[in-house]
């Protein structure tokens, strides 16, 4: 009955987060555009850290409270999500077409960023050293697409004047973030513990997954409606918000330490990443076949991880 109720929680959290997060992100961009900010700051900085807000708040919260498991392994997790479930599941339903950023910017950083991130936590700890040099090169990364002009994601704002209302989302979607990253760690806990597997491997799939759903099922959708915009630099850019700006600035905030799950977990997403500029560089394009190739991939890693505790 308890593990029941602590899933309910977990589904709930889930949809909080998610909700949260567009909220915030929507009043973000309106009161942000109000106080004369260019837009190509917003989408740099509002809506790009705005869209990693779940794996932020539950990152963040875990690692402070000691679960360093967690913390790093819903990055992890995420960014193995992203790439084998949402964009092996996107391109699946419909072909994806990169361009050269997609792979010689967005796809070559991410790489650096994964086996550079694999090197610092073979340790099994990411220290306040390890983060500072990851959140410095993410600093790199904007300044890199701020003077080229390139925004990693396209922002329609709202050019309406702002209201009281939008500093009401504003804080109320923040207060959502914050408390469904809580509920969502502590259940998960709770349920590792009854099950009898670690907190590492339910940061890894569970939580990643809790965080990571929303852009999930926003990208099915819109590829099902036709709306194909959703481009593989974007869900590219997604995973590098995550690795070097919420697991860098959370390492910078507190040291982390995780189990020894973490080596076969970082070979695979290493792997994944470099697959995946493979399949853009091929033919500048992410076919129906590749997509399942990384989906079947993501499913590989789901079972290892629950059938070897790792």
């Amino acid at each position: 009955m308890e593990i029941l109720i602590n899933s309910i929680i977990i589904v709930v959290c889930v949809i909080v987060l998610a909700k949260g997060s567009t909220w915030l992100v929507d009043s973000a961009v309106i009161i942000a555009h109000w106080l004369g900010i260019p837009t190509l700051i917003i989408g740099l900085t509002v809506v790009a850290f705005g869209t990693s807000a779940p794996e932020f708040g539950v990152t963040l919260l875990s690692g402070f409270q000691g679960k360093g498991d967690i913390s790093v392994g819903n990055i992890v997790g995420s960014n193995i999500f992203n790439l084998g479930f949402i964009l092996g599941g996107t391109a699946m339903v419909r072909s994806l077409n990169a361009d050269k950023a997609s792979v010689y910017r967005d796809g070559a950083f991410l790489l650096l960023g994964t086996v550079l991130l694999t090197i610092f936590i073979w340790d099994l700890s990411i220290t306040r050293t390890a983060g500072f040099v990851l959140f410095s090169l993410l600093i790199i990364y904007l300044a890199y697409l701020f003077l080229k002009k390139q925004p990693v994601e396209e922002v329609s704002v709202d050019r309406r004047e702002v209201r009281w209302y939008d500093f009401v989302f504003f804080f109320l979607g923040l207060g959502m973030i914050v408390g469904g990253a809580h509920f969502l760690v502590e259940s998960s806990v709770i349920i590792a513990k009854m099950i009898g597997i670690s907190e590492w491997v339910i940061g890894v799939t569970v939580v990643a997954f809790g965080t990571s759903a929303p852009e999930l099922a926003i990208s099915l959708t819109a590829a099902l409606k036709g709306h194909h915009g959703i481009s593989v630099g974007n869900l590219l850019g997604s995973d590098i918000f995550n690795m070097f700006g919420v697991l860098g600035l959370t390492a910078i905030l507190k040291d982390l330490s995780v189990e020894p799950g973490v080596h076969s977990n970082m070979l695979v997403l290493v792997g994944m990443v470099l697959l995946v500029c493979i399949f853009m560089w091929t033919r500048w394009r992410i076919s129906r076949l590749e997509g399942l190739i990384l989906i079947i991939i993501g499913l590989a890693r789901w079972f290892y991880s629950f059938y070897f505790g790792t």
